[in-house]
């Protein structure tokens, strides 16, 4: 929603004023102690500090503390010291008061929380990396010890998302990007799922503005349709849960556009082809916990009776709750027109831990503590992924991630101890998620008294013994079948250590080599050596030396050294080449971009001005973003890439927004068909596709299994509009039934 800014002082302090009063009337209406004073005195004190500061949109900036305060109570469900930290956030980053300060006024709580929350200015990463990750990895240190100030972040977070418009493009990118990356699976796995499903929905209106758009309108435009058949499917439940006496309310879910845009992209479907759009939730209310899971199976009778259940989507996490705390019995029934709906059952209390979010409702809302809940034990992983002295940006994200967005298995010791790994998890991951040093000697397990390899895949149920070597060490080809954090940072810990020893003994052999010739051991002659032999590094290099793969002789010494003299000779001549020198200036001339406008591409000129990079190759039309490297050229990415995901986290002020300024027949496309096969469809197919739209086709690959048959088509083309009217034009065809880019 816009909001028009007042245009007097008066007018903007009773704006403030009013947005202040919302979030105590919020917090009045909550089930928490009142502590109104402390939280009267948290805003004073961030307004006072705050005073004359505005944010990008041009509001007045204590705005955004007492919004994410309000987020902080309305939508995680906590008091009074979360909202007076929520409210005091940006003060130590932003302002000239100190941790100190706040400790005074507030207490150490609060103080420590507001520390945790606070963005740090470097980072332990380098220059080239991302202070993000930097900053990730002090949110989740301090989460460790409160996890109130990681719901704060989330808060925080999702208020700066839902006013992203005010952002110039690149930062929108940038935000977005991290989002998507890292909060989105973050609120994901403490259980925040409205947070969750609003992050990513907002992250891909500012990545895929046109797809969001249309998806949005197809979901407005089927919205009564919709209501009918959701209606038409509870009645018969709605009259059973009546005849029992339950006291219960039945809510109509829609997917998120975010969530359909995925299923469309990875499943290579359309739209209508989504069947699980539809979903209905019941939720009853229950006062025995001793009945709640019975009564979730009688409410799932109800609707086994006049329903026919998909039978591969009975999900039972009434007996094992996710790792996130998440429970609820979740069935498929083939509702009205033969349309597939879920249905979760949820007695009230599950439902407000899927919403609020485990730790939220347990440990602050409530004040329960259990002994080991499963929140604990990620948090213990966490912590020894942080532990880690030497993490790279990158790799530091990616592992952490692993453990953020990962579907459960739960697997057993041979005593019979739980343990919940990700869907994925092999044999090396049980070993290192029991401990780490039966992890570095695991040299295969026993499943049901059959040996299997340490790579091998475990099922939910399996019960597994670990079979160890004190022989046995880490090797590179571990990471290919490792799917925790903790596996993966463990085995780069070691290989990273064992690295280190290796070059070091080959910088030694290098040394008394080059002491042996009466040459000095400078860096211009390990460079000359290191472009020789076409190594990536002087480190590879004494790594080879030390493991016996290269051996220095005199004699190749003096043949590199006569090479390198001719080459000197050959150089200096070209140098003195006027052409050459015109040249050279001119390349050093080049313009650094400017990252805070919007780059146009031309892809029709005869040279580009950006390099398209081989792992998604967008073409024209395609959400891209920019990505400048170190010689100021702009490398193009598709927005979705994986590639690109890592660039927007760990490398978001190299980001720069892109808009595409025209078109040139010169891309390449590969396009899927599927079908009923019949004789003549491939000359169909070809003519359509060369003849009538004058494409040129530039490879096909065909092949039938009885009826139905596959193509793969290669084509060349100048934008995407063109690739949309190449599958408009094939879907027409007889027997065709599916035509999609795939590349």
């Amino acid at each position: 929603m816009t909001q028009h800014l007042p245009q007097s002082p008066q007018d903007e302090d009773r704006m403030v004023e009013e947005a202040f009063s919302g979030l105590l009337n919020a917090y009045l209406a909550s089930n928490h102690r009142k502590k109104v004073e402390i939280i009267q005195r948290a805003y004073r004190f961030a307004k006072a500090a705050h005073s004359g500061t505005r944010r990008r949109s041009g509001e007045p900036y204590i705005l955004h503390p007492i919004a994410v305060a309000r987020i902080v109570v309305s939508e995680l469900g906590l008091g009074s010291t979360s909202i007076c930290a929520a409210l005091l956030h940006d003060v130590i980053e932003d302002t000239e008061f100190t941790r100190e300060d706040i400790e005074n006024s507030f207490g150490k709580k609060i103080a420590d929380i507001v520390e945790g929350l606070t963005k740090i200015s470097g980072g332990i990463f380098g220059d080239r990396a991302s202070i993000q990750a930097e900053n990730f990895r002090k949110l989740l240190l301090s989460m460790s010890s409160d996890i109130r100030v990681v719901l704060i972040k989330m808060a925080d977070r999702l208020h700066n998302m839902r006013t992203l418009g005010s952002m110039r493009p690149e930062k929108q990118y940038k935000i977005a990007g991290e989002t998507l990356y890292v909060y989105a699976p973050l609120a994901h796995r403490l259980g925040l799922f409205k947070i969750k499903t609003e992050l990513e929905d907002l992250a891909f209106k500012y990545e895929h503005p046109q797809a969001y758009e249309w998806i949005t309108s197809k979901l407005d435009q089927t919205a009564s349709h919709r209501e009918k058949i959701v209606e038409e499917f509870v009645k018969p439940v709605r009259e059973k849960l009546d005849e029992a006496g339950f006291k219960y309310e039945i809510k109509a879910r829609v997917k998120s556009a975010y969530s359909i845009f995925n299923k469309m992209e990875t499943k290579n479907v359309p739209f209508e082809e989504i069947y699980d759009i539809y979903a209905v939730r019941v939720i009853f209310e229950n006062d025995d916990d001793s009945q709640e899971k019975i009564r979730c199976w009688q409410i799932y009778t109800f609707f086994t009776d006049g329903h026919r259940i998909h039978p591969d989507r009975l999900r039972d996490w009434t007996s094992i709750p996710k790792a996130n705390g998440y429970r609820a019995l979740h069935l498929t029934a083939m509702g009205p027109e033969g349309k597939w709906i879920e249905v979760q059952i949820r007695s009230r209390k599950m439902d407000e831990i899927a919403e609020l979010g485990y730790a939220a409702h347990w440990k602050y809302k409530i004040g329960v503590h259990e002994d080991e809940t499963e929140l604990d034990t990620w948090m213990n992983t966490i912590k020894d992924i942080l532990a880690n002295p030497e993490p790279n940006a990158i790799d530091f994200l990616d592992t952490i991630k692993l453990n953020l967005f990962s579907s459960e298995i739960y697997v057993f010791t041979p005593k019979g101890d739980l343990i919940t790994l990700p869907a994925g998890a092999t044999v090396l991951d049980m070993a290192f998620a029991i401990h780490s040093q039966l992890g570095v000697t695991c040299m295969a397990g026993k499943i049901n008294h059959k040996l299997v390899p340490l790579s091998h895949e475990l099922g939910s149920g399996d019960q597994v013994e670990i079979i160890t070597s004190e022989a046995q060490k880490p090797q590179p080809e571990w990471f290919r079948f490792c799917h925790t954090a903790k596996a993966q940072n463990r085995i780069r810990a070691i290989l990273r250590k064992d690295r280190k020893l290796l070059i070091a003994m080959g910088e030694k052999l290098f040394n008394e080599f080059m002491e042996r010739q009466q040459l000095t051991p400078s860096n211009e002659t390990v460079t000359k050596i290191v472009a020789n032999y076409h190594l990536k590094s002087r480190e590879e290099l004494f790594i080879m030396l030390a493991n016996d793969e290269i051996n220095l002789s005199a004699k190749e010494m003096k043949e590199m050294k006569e090479m390198n003299k001719s080459r000197r000779s050959l150089m200096k001549k070209i140098l003195r080449n006027p052409f050459f020198s015109k040249k050279k200036n001119e390349a050093t001339k080049k313009e650094p971009i400017n990252r805070k406008e919007v780059y146009v591409l031309h892809p029709d000129d005869d040279e580009p001005n950006y390099r398209l990079d081989t792992c998604c190759s967008p073409i024209p039309g395609d959400d891209v973003l920019g990505f400048v490297d170190d010689d100021e050229n702009v490398v193009l990415h598709k927005v979705s890439c994986p590639n690109a995901m890592r660039l927007k986290s760990a490398f978001g002020s190299r980001l720069v927004a892109t808009s595409w300024g025209g078109a040139a027949d010169k891309f390449i496309a590969t396009i899927s068909i599927d079908g009923i096969d019949r004789h003549g469809i491939l000359e169909e197919i070809t003519s359509t596709v060369s003849n009538k739209l004058a494409i040129n086709i530039r490879g096909l690959n065909i092949a039938a299994k009885q009826e139905v048959f596959h193509c793969e088509l290669t084509v060349q083309i100048d934008n995407v509009e063109t690739v949309e009217t190449i599958c408009d034009s094939l879907k027409k065809i007889k027997g065709v039934k599916f035509a999609r880019r795939t590349s």
